[in-house]
């Protein structure tokens, strides 16, 4: 299925229906009063998070969604049956703004939350609220109220605990399968994902964490080069970066500049990610070429206070180890925030910058 991760739709809630003037007509009542019923009220629209759902594409194409408007009050003293709500359903992790205004609306984090985005119009009075000791035959009834019509703007951001960035091709598709049941398409050229991909990797005693491969980021990403700031937003939620290095990759390419490429990529995107621990992990270390890399590229970053681990997705050396340390940082970042109640975010240790 066809990965869309943001959708821009027109809403109207629906209106209410008349009241109604109508007056008793039957052969053994000759003075029969008003019988005008009221108009239903109109349905409403709802945004509902659903787990079964991992794109916004369905949302994509359609121009507008109406609620059912409230039917007419009618004689006999019969009040219109109320329109029908209307619910959208949307990924877990959709953001819900007013497309106008900006406002946001609603986070929906979890599966079932739901938030009212336009509420059905009010139905109208029947003549039979107008009588008064004065007035028995009222010829008046008021019209139902129209609905709620907004433009919604829906972005899906990805809800995982571990994000992978780096280079395109550096294997972060191939990490995340290796490490979890997830079968993105992976093949050897630039930009093989074109969209994000999660997973779910299990550790003892039944814990598990989420971890998602973010689409190659490349020089200028922020101002939207490349796959650019759009995917680069996936990573507002996630907490821990795995950043993959290319150990093997062809040319001049120097994997010191790729790490501080990427690192100033992400300090100038919006997302804010001061505060999130970042784990520097070499892959491909299977080739000779990698290896003798990862040798030189330790010496350097040990003298920049960082450390580095290394992996290859072919074989899998390395990777428990890797599984081990995210796990370690995942636990050591729930304890912080246990500790801090205040809601404030806590400073990563200095070898993870």
């Amino acid at each position: 299925m066809r990965f869309v991760d943001e959708a821009e739709i027109v809403i109207a809630a629906g209106s209410g229906g008349n009241g109604c003037i109508a007056f008793r007509r039957e052969k053994y009542v000759p003075k029969g009063g008003p019988s005008g019923g009221d108009g239903g009220r109109g349905g409403s629209i709802l945004v509902r998070a659903d787990n079964r759902l991992t794109t916004l594409l369905d949302l994509r194409y359609r121009q507008r969604i109406e609620a059912q408007r409230g039917e007419h009050g009618r004689g006999k003293d019969q009040y219109g049956h109320g329109g029908e709500d209307t619910t959208i359903r949307v990924p877990i992790g959709t953001l819900v703004k007013d497309a106008q205004t900006g406002e946001t609306l609603a986070d929906l984090k979890v599966d079932g939350q739901e938030v009212l985005v336009a509420r059905g119009g009010g139905g109208g009075l029947g003549n039979i609220h107008f009588t008064t000791s004065t007035r028995q035959a009222p010829r008046t009834a008021t019209e139902g109220k129209p609905g709620e019509t907004r433009r919604l703007a829906l972005e899906l951001r990805l809800l995982a605990d571990v994000g992978v960035v780096g280079f395109p091709n550096a294997g972060k598709s191939s990490l995340v399968a290796r490490l979890s049941a997830a079968r993105p398409k992976i093949a050897d050229y630039p930009f093989t994902t074109l969209q994000p991909h999660l997973g779910v990797v299990r550790l003892d005693r039944g814990a598990s964490f989420v971890i998602a491969d973010v689409p190659g980021i490349i020089e200028g990403a922020h101002k939207g080069v490349g796959l650019g700031a759009r995917f680069l937003r996936h990573l507002s939620r996630t907490g821990t970066l795995v950043h993959l290095i290319d150990l093997a990759a062809p040319g001049e390419r120097d994997p010191l500049e790729d790490i501080s490429t990427i690192e100033a990529e992400l300090e100038k995107s919006e997302v804010p990610v001061a505060n999130k621990t970042r784990i520097l992990v070499g892959n491909k270390i299977d080739l000779p070429e990698a290896r003798k890399r990862l040798e030189t590229l330790r010496v350097e970053l040990a003298a920049r206070g960082k450390t580095i681990l290394a992996i290859s997705t072919a074989t899998g050396e390395g990777l428990p180890e890797l599984v081990r340390h995210i796990a370690k940082e995942l636990r050591r970042a729930a304890e912080q925030a246990e500790a801090t109640p205040d809601g404030t975010e806590p400073t990563p240790p200095n070898d993870a910058r």
